[in-house]
């Protein structure tokens, strides 16, 4: 009897992220089964993933599970997977709108959309949100394209325009735009500090305040913030509350839970500052300062889910980030958010419905992607019955 069984697999870079691409058919269909391989095929728990696929990094601890889809409304069905890097542990509660941006031009190359060209528009359902996603993927010879010279900050060189429309992406995982129905609320730590927060769920739920508010300048780097196990600790408290207060997981087990839902964001006012790789970012090239976190360590870039609900966030006149925005951001429908690898740019469209409530219309950002490689990834058989 064979030691191991394979699954085919691709390594797909998207935006700033990278992430391990399975076919929904390829896995075991018992929930169980299907994480105890996942965590198999990246080396989880491993804080070097030494054993697996894994690259020791939050943002390329990541699996998409992708299979065709039975609605009419989509073309094919994705199942993010934020894989933990330390506890045998896939967070499924919310999506990565990097990763996002690689699965038209999956789809399109496994041959689960037909290719248009010269752009095919790939509808893709999100079953972590339950939101379809409508990718705008460049075509050529019944392949997606790659080349291109579209530069995003946080990747090397440049590649193909790929279009993510977040259509509908309110109340993503919540259900609601302002899950708490308030464009603010008060928090208390446990060491007594009063903390004024805003809540939003828009593609994934974040909660937001002001870097100022505890004691940041908010152009931090991430070795700053990751250097300071104190105040990561402390913005872990923030996250574990509004987790509670979102009705997502108990604070004492938000962290445990759910490490990557909801994120958390903080802002400043646009300033000039210096990104990782030295390079100042005027205040005149963007609209607000942002950080977040992944996994509890500073983010490198920025999540694109996190940063289409900081710029919905800031376009909501009374949240905490609304209160920072540049004045150009007010007037048009594009934010431009500053993080630490340079800048990030997304197309906002809020709308009020006939009770005058806020809802999300347009959500827009431009990304690119690369196939690395595919082939076979080696599972060993007692993953998949432990008993034998």
């Amino acid at each position: 009897m064979r030691e191991y069984e394979k699954i085919r697999c691709a390594i797909i870079r998207g935006g700033t992220s990278k992430g391990v691409f399975l076919l929904e058919n390829d896995l075991p269909r018992d929930p169980e089964t299907r994480d105890r391989v996942i965590l198999a095929i990246f080396g989880s728990p491993d804080p070097r993933q030494i054993n697996g696929l894994g690259g020791a990094d939050s943002l390329t601890s990541k699996v998409a599970i992708i299979g065709r889809s039975s609605r009419p409304d989509a073309d094919v069905d994705y199942t993010f997977g934020q894989v933990s890097i330390t506890a045998p542990l896939v967070d499924y509660k919310g999506n990565c709108g990097n990763i996002s941006s690689a699965v038209g031009p999956f789809a399109i190359d496994e041959g689960l959309v037909k290719a248009v060209e010269p752009v095919t528009t790939v509808r893709i359902f999100n079953t972590n949100t339950g939101k379809i996603i409508a990718a705008e993927v460049p075509v050529k010879d019944g392949r997606a394209v790659t080349e291109g010279d579209l530069a995003i900050d946080g990747v090397p060189g440049t590649g193909a325009r790929i279009t993510l429309n977040f259509l509908d992406s309110g109340g993503a995982v919540t259900g609601k735009l302002l899950p708490t129905g308030n464009l603010k609320d008060e928090i208390t730590l446990s060491d007594g500090t009063r903390l004024t927060v805003s809540l939003v769920d828009a593609a994934n739920p974040a909660v937001f305040f002001k870097a100022a508010d505890l004691g940041l300048t908010g152009v931090e780097l991430p070795d700053a913030i990751n250097s300071n196990p104190q105040l990561l600790a402390r913005i872990e408290e923030i996250r574990s509350i509004a987790a509670e207060m979102m009705g997502l997981a108990h604070r004492l087990e938000a962290t445990a839970k759910s490490p990557a839902v909801p994120k958390i964001v903080f802002v400043s006012p646009p300033c000039a500052y210096r990104t990782s790789d030295g390079r100042v970012i005027e205040a005149g090239q963007i609209d607000l300062v942002a950080r977040t976190m992944s996994m509890q360590k500073m983010h490198k870039a920025f999540a694109v889910t996190g940063g289409i609900c900081t710029s919905t966030a800031a376009k909501l006149e009374g949240t905490v980030v609304s209160e920072v925005l540049g004045p150009s951001a007010r007037r048009g429908k594009v934010v431009r958010l500053g993080h630490p690898s340079g800048t990030l740019e997304f197309e906002i469209e809020i709308t009020r419905d006939a009770g005058g409530n806020p809802r999300l219309e347009k959500a827009a950002v431009a990304r690119t992607a690369r196939r690395i490689m595919d082939g076979f990834v080696y599972v060993p058989r007692r993953i998949f019955w432990p008993e034998v």
